[in-house]
């Protein structure tokens, strides 16, 4: 007898389906067929059923928050079964220690975390019988069959398992270390917050305030330009005044003196150059480049796309969603046709068909084993869906992957950019730009909008004469660098390696494809999110001030920078391919939390931020648990808890007591020191900056027992 365990319940599902089965609780029973001659079961985590421990459990005085406890640092890690799926936990212990079970099949998602979801499990219950690996990319009951008849050896992917455990662990020490390190130096400086921090977070955290504070610190400035408008004997058209390649003017008055000058004056076109461009069709999708493409178009998510994404293949619609390459196999290049001849009996496709190319198996483009990893493109599998009983959000991600694969098989767009350049009474240069689509080629099946639509040109040909008919001048800002979008966020994770200044570090970075992985950039966006570090709004990202006091504290450490992430991902990478072991890379981490504790430490009492930072700084608001405590209340002795825009008495819900004191007093923010010192001494130091309705003031702020109030002190 056999069990099977998958990674999630209806992936367990979806692999019994293709059997004569009976589900039970917690697993299913799969009947002897020709495949499994004595039957065998299936069961499943629910994702992660293990967790690494809290620190806590190796040493109970690391469960509090101090910095004599750091660095924290296990001699051997241990997993726990997370609490609320130990019921799952216990169903597959009791069938893979059933004394009939004699082998053990690995169904996991076929990825790294997959590998290290079922072998924790397996490694919990002290289970050590023999296991294969079921190794698919779509669950479609073809896909399941040759699955089953094809197991890998348990050998073939235990690397994986090792990388991905010690990334786990390695990500546990930097986290739990640093999390707790600048918690407790930036509560010190007032802020009163857990200020997360991770080996892939931080980096993108930092490239995202990197852009906040140019689009803060950009200066815009005034431009003009010089629009004329020809008429060639009824050909009509405008042009730019250009100056030494420049089409920004710099002062309105030498603008206008152009425009003067070039008005009701003879023009002629002096020269027509034309470039013809032709753009392939756009490789097929991986995770990343689907994620981005869906938050262009319809705003969704990254974690939005990966989750409907799941939901298709889980139905058996698409392949394996979590995959990194854009490329196929010989084999699977095999199958399209048939995919793309039932997608013709669509309405929605059948517009596109027949196609103007009929195989890919030759083409290059698409077919490259060498670049295909674990997984290959995600495309639609043979198990074509209903159209109407998908959601809209399946139907739109479906779309995306059905006509990406229809657009491999069209040729090439071909384009002709046109630049005139026309003279105006002999002196005044104008440029113009133009675009003719020649061959709509695979644009056809996917529409692109341009970044900037080119105006269509007349035809036109050196030498030809009219006039200026009109002239205008157009005032204009420079722009300071775009927002990112979701979507953005994704590409930028990705292509991380782009801002390393080591060449060596960038190749390595760029071949470990950036920050993170497929299956976890979304993940880490959410992550933001949730910690506050980031707010999307319209799609736009803005940093938090949290997250600007984070990175300014962390400066140059390694921690902030994608260097880091690239060295470990080199690491990582080679311990998957053997030729490097888990301890080795633990030692290293460990020295390097080490390193990074002291020498913050040391270096915490150099911060200085900014005041309208320390203003803008908002802490989290955390459920079920109380505000910091602050000092004691002057109208009834109970505790004074920062309550995130205030700071108020918590026995407020007891006895109805109404102390609270604003974090803004006259436009001035009330950091915790200066209220512990009020509460405790009756007064605080001077504070610079309080707004007057004529100027600033500087006061202390004083309880005046006598009133029950707080009031300013001055001169004193």
């Amino acid at each position: 007898m056999k069990v099977i365990i998958a990674e999630k319940p209806d992936q367990g599902s979806t692999l019994a389906s293709i059997f004569k089965h009976k589900k039970q609780n917690g697993f299913i029973e799969i009947f002897p067929n020709d495949i499994f001659n004595q039957g065998a079961y299936v069961t499943w985590a629910i994702g992660h059923l293990c967790q690494l421990v809290d620190p806590e459990n190796y040493n109970p005085s690391w469960k509090k928050w101090s910095l004599e406890n750091l660095p924290i640092i296990p001699e051997q890690f241990q997993y726990e079964v997370t609490k609320d799926k130990a019921k799952q936990f216990a169903v597959i212990k009791k069938l893979v220690t059933n004394p009939s079970v004699t082998e053990i099949i690995h169904a996991g998602d076929a990825g790294r975390e997959g590998e290290l979801i079922i072998r924790n499990i397996l490694r919990l219950s002290g289970c050590k019988k023999p296991m294969k690996r079921l190794w698919i990319s779509s669950l479609t009951p073809n896909a399941i069959r040759e699955g089953f008849n094809k197991l890998l050896d348990e050998k073939d992917t235990r690397n994986l398992y090792y990388e991905a455990y010690t990334r786990s662990c390695a990500d546990w020490v930097v986290g739990m270390n640093a999390s707790r390190l600048y918690s407790l130096l930036l509560q010190k400086q007032g802020f009163s917050d857990a200020f997360s921090v991770g080996r892939v977070q931080t980096p993108t955290l930092a490239l995202i305030v990197k852009r906040e504070l140019e689009i803060e610190n950009f200066k815009s400035e005034p431009f003009w330009e010089v629009i004329a408008h020809f008429d060639m004997e009824g050909r009509k058209y405008t042009g730019k005044w250009i100056n030494d390649g420049e089409i920004r003017v710099k002062t309105k008055e030498m603008a206008e003196k152009v425009a003067a000058f070039c008005r009701d004056k003879p023009a002629v076109v002096e020269d027509v150059q034309s470039e013809r461009k032709e753009f392939l069709p756009p490789l097929l999708y991986n995770l990343s480049a689907l994620q981005a493409e869906a938050n262009k178009r319809y705003k969704f998510p990254p974690k939005k796309t990966l989750d409907v994404l799941q939901k298709l293949y889980q139905k058996g619609n698409v392949s394996y969603p979590r995959s990194d390459s854009r490329y196929v196999t010989i084999e699977e290049a095999k199958t399209f046709p048939e995919i793309l001849n039932k997608l013709s009996q669509l309405n929605n496709y059948g517009q596109f068909f027949p196609l103007p190319v009929a195989s890919l198996e030759n083409n290059k483009r698409y077919v490259n084993e060498k670049k295909v990893t674990d997984h290959y493109a995600i495309i639609p599998t043979e198990q074509i869906p209903n159209l109407d009983k998908l959601d809209a959000d399946e139907r739109k991600l479906y779309d995306l992957i059905v006509t990406s694969l229809i657009a491999a098989h069209y040729n090439k767009a071909i384009a002709e950019y046109t630049t005139v350049t026309t003279l105006v009474d002999g002196r005044a240069v104008f440029q113009s730009k133009g675009k003719v689509q020649i061959e709509e080629g695979w644009r056809k099946v996917i529409h692109q909008k341009e970044q900037e639509d080119e105006p269509a040109l007349p035809i036109l040909k050196k030498g030809d004469q009219g006039k200026t008919a009109k002239v205008n001048v157009k005032e204009s800002q420079t722009q300071p660098p775009k927002r990112y979008t979701e979507g953005q966020l994704i590409t930028l994770m990705k292509t991380a390696g782009k801002h390393i200044e080591d060449k060596e570090l960038e190749k390595i970075l760029s071949k470990t494809e950036g920050l993170g992985t497929e299956a976890t950039r979304a993940g880490i966006i959410t992550m933001l999110k949730d910690r506050k570090y980031i707010e999307v709004t319209k799609n736009l990202v803005y940093a938090t001030a949290k997250a600007k006091i984070l990175i300014e504290a962390i400066g140059q450490e390694i921690l902030a920078s994608p260097e880091m992430t690239a060295k470990w991902e080199q690491k990582l990478k080679e311990i998957s391919e053997g030729s490097a072991t888990p301890k080795h890379f633990m030692e290293q981490t460990n020295k390097m939390v080490t390193h990074l504790v002291a020498i913050t430490v040391n270096h915490a009492g150099e911060w200085v931020f900014p005041e309208d930072l320390k203003e803008s700084f908002v802490p989290r608001q955390y459920k079920k648990k109380s505000g910091t405590k602050v000092g004691s209340c002057k109208l009834c002795g109970g505790a004074v808890i920062d309550k995130g825009t205030f700071y108020g008495c918590s026995n407020y819900q007891k006895n109805g007591c109404t102390f609270t004191i604003s974090k803004k007093i006259k436009g001035k923010s009330i950091t915790q020191k200066q209220l512990k010192l009020l509460l405790s001494d009756g007064t605080t130091e001077v504070i610079e900056g309080f707004k007057g309705k004529e100027k600033d003031f500087a006061a202390k702020l004083a309880w005046n027992e006598k009133q029950q109030k707080i009031e300013f002190l001055f001169n004193v």
